[in-house]
């Protein structure tokens, strides 16, 4: 079967073929791409509502900074509208062509691909702080000192050529459409829109228990060294507990956001691509060609030793937030 068959075969499996094309037969979206679209002006006013609650406190809003993080969204948003058709999905569509097993849509497994998807995410968030390859891309998102909706659209447009997509695939080989995978997943970040805020303190203990909160989100934005490397959950903060990177928000001891080496400049060129070019930078130093090729999947933190020392990783020269 040619790969633009299994492609036809993966929406027509679905069961959104025909209701995507009676309602967008003009546009090269897929069904992930039109919730974005259509939750960004939902976004807009959220971000709005806030921002004139808290335009007032510096600390908590800079105006210029806004716009530069919905800029850093548009930026995200076109690469992925233009690039994941040709990158991504082909090869989704070629893992479900040799799936497992046949799954129907319903509603068990329709809870199972919301639960996939999220411990998927979880362990693609986690290796984008552990892996210096995937934190150039996630540390846009970090580098603002500031937590508020805008903060949430503050995503790079490299996401799609570095490969962070890869962590889904095993549910498209286990039988799970790829168009479900993609829709659970937008609806994820959906959701993590809105716990990117201080004006939520708690939320109800069981809430609190289950799921990501702004409470918890705050401790993961946090560069504090209790807060480095913890919260990574998208929906659910299960996956933290379960995997022992949970930590709870304490008021002695509040979120300092951003990362603990600034960004020398607010260019939006220089935000999507200083960690790249610190990174090659760091890959171009003389060495042997497996201890350089190191610095891809070592921590962004990990510095490759002097030739006389052995491999060690050295504390304290934390160039990220969390360890993302």
């Amino acid at each position: 079967m040619a790969l633009t068959d299994m492609i036809l075969a993966v929406f027509e499996d679905s069961g959104l073929k025909a209701l995507w094309e009676t309602l967008a037969p003009w546009l090269a979206l897929d069904e992930r791409q039109l919730i974005f679209v259509v939750a960004t002006p939902v976004f807009v006013i959220v971000a709005v509502w806030e921002y004139l609650k808290i335009r007032h406190d510096p600390k908590l809003m800079d105006t210029r900074e806004a716009f530069r993080n919905f800029a850093l969204g548009a930026g995200y948003q076109v690469t992925e509208l233009l690039f994941a058709g040709i990158i991504a999905f082909p090869v989704y569509a070629l893992c479900y062509h040799y799936r497992l097993f046949d799954l129907e849509l319903n509603w068990l497994t329709g809870l199972l691909t919301f639960v996939g998807v999220d411990l998927c995410f979880y362990w693609m968030h986690r290796a984008s702080h552990r892996m210096r390859w995937f934190w150039a891309a996630h540390v846009v998102h970090h580098s603002s000192e500031r937590m508020n909706f805008s903060t949430a659209m503050r995503q790079n447009a490299t996401n799609i050529f570095n490969g962070m997509w890869v962590f889904y695939l095993p549910m498209a080989l286990l039988g799970f459409n790829p168009v479900w995978i993609g829709i659970a997943y937008a609806l994820s970040l959906v959701y993590q829109f809105f716990i990117h805020t201080t004006l939520i303190r708690r939320l109800p203990g069981w809430i609190e228990f289950i799921f990501n909160t702004p409470s918890h989100h705050r401790v993961h934005h946090g560069r504090n060294p209790g807060y480095i490397d913890r919260n990574y959950g998208g929906t659910l903060i299960l996956w933290d507990r379960l995997f022992g990177t949970f930590v709870s928000e304490d008021a002695q001891d509040p979120p300092e956001y951003g990362i603990t080496r600034p960004v020398p400049s607010n260019n939006l060129l220089v935000l999507w691509t200083h960690e790249y070019v610190d990174l090659f930078r760091d890959m171009a130093r003389p060495g042997r060609l497996m201890s350089r090729l190191k610095h891809l999947w070592k921590p962004p933190e990990w510095e490759r030793p002097a030739p006389t020392n052995p491999e060690s990783q050295h504390a304290g020269t934390h160039i990220h937030p969390d360890g993302p």
